[in-house]
């Protein structure tokens, strides 16, 4: 038997046997089983890199972060919490919401019922977003930014073209970033599993936070996976079992 392990993929998760090189590789937080395990790297690869590393987030300052109740959300509320920050989200319904600030949100926003905007400004303004919804999101991101902060995208659900008035980003001195994982280097992606193992792996092995999951399908039940996903319904990580 081999060391347990959990990691970063180029692509091709859904299989019994996968490659990929060994610096992308991190050992399974003590305490956490190989279920809990397979919903790390890519949630967490992605909010490290991006509210940490590209977004900056320290201790004291606003964080805003869209889908409260997806697996990025989820991760991102917890670890921006750990870290001291103040923590917004936004989900589509008073359960998610309230799932969100179990989890450590500051102020959870059913964006069905309240303008995300009106909320953050009356707080003085996210220091930092964290965005998969692009489309008509980017000038109401930019809106309920506070001078200097920094929106991060990492999707365009609702599209990746829009209008925006630029003005406002340089009287403000706001910073629009994004990034995806997979055409990073593999010596990039190293330096971020090394990040997690030193900053982020002891609050997983404390239960300090711990990976969410909604529910879990064998392998050849992949498509009601995607089918529950689809739904919307979901909060946190859906898992695929492989074998019995």
């Amino acid at each position: 038997e081999g060391d347990r392990v959990c990691a970063l993929l180029p692509g091709g998760g859904y299989a019994e046997y996968v490659a990929t090189p060994s610096v992308h590789a991190l050992p399974v937080p003590e305490g956490l089983d190989l279920r809990a395990a397979a919903c790390l790297p890519e949630t967490f690869f992605t909010v490290w890199t991006n509210v940490f590393d590209r977004g900056g987030l320290t201790a004291g300052e606003r964080f805003l972060v869209h889908g409260g109740s997806s697996g990025i959300g989820t991760t991102a509320i917890q670890l921006a919490a750990a870290r001291g920050a103040r923590v917004f989200t936004t989900a589509g319904s008073d359960d998610k919401c309230n799932a969100c600030l179990k989890l450590g949100a500051e102020r959870a926003i059913n964006y069905r019922e309240e303008d995300f905007v009106a909320v953050l400004q009356s707080q003085g303004g996210a220091n930092v977003i964290l965005d998969m919804v692009g489309g008509d999101y980017l000038p109401r991101n930019v809106r309920a930014l506070a001078d200097d902060g920094r929106l991060v995208q990492i999707a365009f659900l609702s599209g990746p073209k829009v209008e925006l008035n630029f003005a406002q980003v340089m009287t403000r001195r706001l910073t629009i970033t994004g990034s995806t994982l997979r055409p990073q280097s593999v010596a990039a992606k190293a330096r971020i599993a090394e990040a997690l193992e030193r900053e982020v792996w002891p609050l997983l092995a404390s239960g300090r936070i711990t990976p969410v999951i909604d529910s879990e399908f064998p392998m050849d039940r992949a498509a009601e996976a995607h089918a529950r996903m689809e739904t919307s319904q979901h909060v946190g990580k859906i898992v695929l079992k492989v074998g019995g």
